[in-house]
């Protein structure tokens, strides 16, 4: 035989041999090669550590860890050798975990498809983290109540900006003066005349007054724009509520604006003028609410609701404004 032939097959031969005593050592290897360091018990199987079977119920495995905590337990456990104590501590916390690994239907689960397949490395670890760092208390829960401290204190700062809102428009002439003219026909300003203890001084008699006026500005006149009572609905909680609602409100009225005066062609009413003149200016609600009624007209009358009159009025504004501040003494210094 050709000794070259002779080499090959030798070759062959022993590149047989060492892949079958590499196959039978692989499959010789005990179980544990399937824990992972730092997930669930280590490289303990949690059920050899409460010794208890796969297949053993939860009554069981708490029952064998009832046991072994009454044996381990650090006030429970008296040391015979010095340096047991913390052997027997780190014994117990090994029972705690595995307790709390398969007392849990969802973690158990997980943890006997780590037994199982001990090749899917990664997907262990996401799964034993995932649930070692998801939150304790539901989400939903965290939610509401972030959103219910939200709108509480959106309502007391609306609250404490309307009193001193309230407290500015006192001074203010109108509104003092509508004011004085509703409790002079009420008769809440009518002075009599007191005599002996029940006689009041003039500045008792001035707070008086002034809370009367007070409180009529506050519930008896129409007040629109930034000076509005807050309102319970307009809070966060409240509008996530009805937010379908104002969704379909606001659905109903783009189709029925759409089919009158884009399909129909029919004219603008006053309150349709309005709404375009607003959108051209860019101002909220409330902005616009606290235009005087005069400003409200004279815009009708410009028919700034047409796009076009609109960037007239607009470039005559800025130019307007241009002069104004070219001729200010102040503007001048700086």
């Amino acid at each position: 035989m050709d000794p070259s032939t002779e080499r090959s097959r030798g070759g062959v031969r022993c590149c047989l041999w060492r892949l079958t005593v590499l196959l039978l050592s692989a499959s010789s290897l005990p179980a544990a090669t399937a824990l992972l360091e730092g997930l669930y018990c280590g490289t303990e199987v949690c059920y050899d550590v409460l010794g208890v079977s796969r297949e053993a119920s939860k009554a069981e495995i708490a029952r064998a860890y009832r046991q072994l905590a009454r044996r381990y337990h650090p006030d429970r456990y008296r040391a015979e050798k010095p340096g047991d104590e913390e052997a027997a501590h780190q014994k117990f916390l090994l029972i705690a975990t595995a307790y709390e690994t398969l007392k849990d239907e969802d973690s158990r689960r997980d943890y006997d498809y780590m037994l199982d397949h001990p090749e899917e490395y990664y997907q262990h670890y996401y799964a034993y983290y995932r649930r070692r760092l998801a939150p304790k208390v539901d989400v939903r829960i965290v939610i509401l109540v972030t959103i219910c401290a939200i709108s509480a204190v959106q309502y007391v700062s609306w609250c404490s900006s309307y009193n001193k809102a309230i407290s500015y428009l006192v001074t203010v002439p109108k509104y003092r003066i509508q004011a004085t003219e509703i409790a002079k026909q009420q008769g809440l300003l009518n002075r009599t005349k007191e005599k002996g203890k029940n006689r009041r001084s003039k500045e008792e008699i001035r707070e008086q007054e002034e809370e009367v006026i007070r409180d009529i500005i506050k519930n008896k006149i129409d007040i629109k724009g930034g000076y509005q009572k807050p309102r319970l609905w307009d809070i966060l909680l409240c509008q996530l509520v009805l937010f379908p609602y104002y969704l379909s409100r606001y659905v109903a009225w783009y189709v029925c604006w759409v089919y009158r005066f884009t399909i129909c062609r029919e004219e603008y009413g006053e309150e349709e003028k309005l709404y375009l003149i607003r959108s051209n200016m860019r101002m909220s609600q409330a902005q616009f609410d606290s235009l005087e009624e005069s400003a409200k007209q004279t815009f009708l009358e410009k028919q700034l609701w047409i796009r076009d009159k609109f960037e007239v009025y607009k470039k005559e504004r800025e130019e307007e404004m241009k002069a104004k501040l070219a001729t200010d003494p102040k503007m001048k210094r700086t």
